[in-house]
């Protein structure tokens, strides 16, 4: 299980006029997934999303807050917590001049795993992204969405029980899109946890089986994506966002 306990990110801008002044990204969010549940993170540009989803995969520590997987905490089990999770953004840099197979074979020994553990993990990994075609290119000269199931492959070579899945499927084409969400159901069946940040609320709506809304660094609502419409008297989660923030907002 993952628990998330009044989780909190405190920066500080400075205006035009030098002034400093301390914010929240992140502002007193809590909430828990268990194994096998598809969760959804819905919010604008700015909400806080990616900000949250860094701390929960220990790359951004928090300000104020826990964090637990399966009990433990980043402070003293960071690197145990570590070989449990992936993290996928969608701005994940790799290698260019590396190839597909290079990169999952580096990212298999970086884990401790066998040569032949590597090997049969590599060889399920491009099956099922459909990346076998491709796995000798060079990834500087693969398109967008062959370059962010790459993305996607590295993160499980190590077959993680946590997904941290931040914009997944943003500036993708409707092939890959679909590859990584037919990717994220069939993981969800061998009850992996998978969190799942996305600006597209209809596949939020398809695939999550609960939803956090996050708006100005806190969660407006959470729940099914049937009780969020049930109780804003809505008929799809955009609509029902919409309805929970008063309208479009001029700050976003």
């Amino acid at each position: 299980m993952l628990e998330v306990n009044n989780l909190k990110k405190e920066f500080t801008r400075q205006d035009k006029n030098k002034k400093k002044t301390s914010f929240y990204a992140v502002n007193g969010v809590s909430f828990k997934a268990d194994k096998g549940e598809i969760i959804g993170i819905l919010g604008p540009n700015g909400a806080g999303k990616t900000t949250m989803l860094r701390m929960l995969a220990g790359i951004m520590e928090q300000s104020e807050g826990t964090v637990e997987i399966d009990g433990q905490n980043y402070k003293n089990n960071a690197l145990d917590i570590k070989r449990k999770i992936a993290f996928l953004s969608g701005n994940t840099k790799l290698y260019n001049r590396l190839s597909a197979h290079e990169l999952l074979q580096m990212c298999g020994k970086l884990y401790g795993m066998n040569i032949d553990d590597i090997n049969k993990r590599e060889k399920e990994i491009l099956e099922l992204l459909n990346l076998e075609e491709i796995k000798n290119a060079k990834i500087g000269n693969l398109s967008t969405g062959q370059t962010q199931r790459v993305g996607l492959a590295r993160c499980l070579v190590h077959d993680p029980q946590y997904y941290i899945l931040d914009e997944a499927t943003t500036g993708l084409d409707i092939i890959s899109s679909q590859i990584i969400l037919d990717f994220i159901k069939e993981e969800k069946k061998k009850d992996k946890t998978i969190l799942y940040s996305t600006h597209y609320m209809e596949e939020a709506e398809n695939i999550c089986d609960r939803v956090l809304m996050i708006n100005k660094g806190q969660v407006i609502e959470t729940g099914t994506p049937e009780k969020i419409k049930a109780e804003t008297n809505t008929t799809n989660l955009r609509d029902a966002f919409f309805a929970l923030i008063g309208g479009v907002s001029n700050e976003e």
